[in-house]
């Protein structure tokens, strides 16, 4: 059984879109010692005018983190666990796209 090499670059992008998303959130929070959140364009100014593309690439990672700890503590139904993880999903191909995309073009390939 052979993957079409479509889907298998799609899975790619996928798995590195989750990827990158941990790793820009856990930056984040190691260098900031607070957890990246929505929250963060609350604060308003340039703050949040900063935050907005370390949220572009760490949302699929916050929707996840939010998502698993709101059905464990809160016992959202299950309906809505499953339309978060199509969105992270999604989210998270674009944004993984995106980083092959440009790791393609920096490499020269």
């Amino acid at each position: 059984m052979s993957v079409d090499p479509a889907a298998w670059e799609a899975i790619e992008a996928l798995a590195l879109g989750f990827a990158f998303a941990g790793m820009i959130a856990s930056g984040f929070e190691c260098v900031t010692a607070r957890r990246a959140s929505f929250h963060l364009l609350q604060t308003g100014g340039l703050a949040a005018l900063a935050s907005i593309p370390i949220l572009v690439f760490s949302a699929p990672f916050i929707i996840m983190r939010n998502t698993v700890l709101g059905r464990r503590f809160e016992e959202r139904p299950f309906h809505f666990v499953m339309l978060a993880t199509i969105l992270a999903c999604l989210w998270s191909l674009m944004s993984g796209r995106l980083v092959l995309d440009a790791a393609q073009v920096i490499v020269g390939a």
